[in-house]
């Protein structure tokens, strides 16, 4: 053989990849700086400031565990500010400004951190700590206000800039919207009734009451075009969650087909489905295994929905199904190329004397 044809042995991966951890990182911020830029238009400049406390306290938080573990900072890989803004972008836009630090910090400190750090947290931690800051201040994480009204020039400077929030949700009866979207399914269902009166228009424009990032249904779908063009997250998880909420709204709810489009589009069907369902660390890493997780998401979901005390069931769904990633990646573990299931012995023949 000459020279310049050589074999080059190496151990694997022998696949390689463009990809590292923070350029995705960097991609994911980007499709979330989206959902925060629709969320700061529709209800002002307060909505930037709980984000960037939450960013700030997750960053923070995981700099400060590091030092005490005396660790190497992990804070350059850019997952901790992706957390950060999720957690951010979970909160109504009248959360007090110790909420996204709490939330922050318990995400990183408690679910990242001391599990090991990214990659080998057992749950998402934006979904987790969402989950305890509505057992914690339930009031506070389901108090909404509608989006600031644009026609005919009727926000000012002071709405727009308006820290009425930051302490406490004061002057509570002149600020709260009327029923949620996710209130008003809600009702209608346990009313028995035919068809929702949601309007789908303010779902796909996010001109209605609810979370930061979660409303503006039109900018989710978007930034998941451009996570899934540039191949940072799986398709088939957001999917097959949609699907799954969708047959099981067909399920649980009279003349259901009236009311898929009505759950999809609200509440945090389509934010968890693109930025917490499809983390690397807590979801399942076979394709039948990812089926079986979004599947089982989307089921918990509706149940919540449909029967449950809670409008929204979203977080408690992806919690739930991050605890049984191990069970559901053990069962689903492909065969090793060119494995063979040995025979059974054969049991020999007693031979009557």
């Amino acid at each position: 053989m000459s020279e310049n044809k050589r074999f080059i042995v190496s151990s694997s991966p022998h696949v390689g990849s463009s990809l590292f951890t923070r350029r995705i990182m960097i991609h994911v911020c980007i499709a979330l700086t989206f959902c925060l830029i629709a969320g700061v238009v529709l209800y002002g400049f307060y909505s930037l400031f709980l984000v960037l406390l939450a960013v700030f306290s997750a960053v923070g938080a995981e700099a400060l565990y590091c030092v005490i573990a005396k660790k190497p900072l992990t804070i350059w890989d850019a997952s901790a500010i992706v957390t950060g803004m999720i957690v951010g972008l979970n909160l109504p836009p009248t959360a007090p400004f110790y909420v996204p630090i709490v939330g922050s910090v318990f995400a990183i400190m408690l679910v990242k951190m001391l599990f090991g750090g990214l990659g080998k947290n057992f749950a998402n931690p934006a979904a987790t700590a969402r989950v305890f800051l509505l057992l914690a201040w339930t009031t506070k994480m389901t108090a909404f206000i509608n989006p600031l009204d644009y026609a005919g020039g009727k926000v000012t400077a002071g709405d727009f800039f308006s820290f009425r929030f930051i302490v406490d949700f004061a002057d509570k009866a002149n600020y709260v919207t009327g029923a949620t979207p996710l209130a008003t399914i809600k009702s209608d269902a346990l009313a028995g009734a035919t068809t929702t009166n949601v309007d789908l228009l303010d779902l796909l424009l996010g001109t209605t009451g609810g979370s930061i990032g979660e409303v503006c249904a039109v900018v989710i779908l978007f930034a998941a075009l451009y996570l899934i063009i540039l191949k940072i997250i799986d398709w088939k998880i957001p999917v097959v969650y949609l699907a799954s909420c969708a047959i099981f709204t067909l399920i649980f709810y009279k003349n259901g087909w009236n009311y898929i489009l009505p759950n999809l589009l609200s509440g945090g069907i389509l934010f968890g489905a693109v930025f917490m369902l499809t983390d690397y660390s807590s979801s399942p890493n076979t394709r039948w295994g990812a089926v079986i997780f979004a599947a089982g998401a989307g089921l918990i979901t509706m149940l919540i929905r449909r029967y449950g005390g809670m409008n929204e069931g979203v977080s408690f769904a992806i919690l739930l199904m991050n605890l049984l990633v191990p069970l559901i990646d053990k069962a689903c573990r492909p065969k090793a190329f060119g494995y063979k299931k040995p025979p059974k012995a054969k049991k020999e023949k007693e031979v009557k004397a």
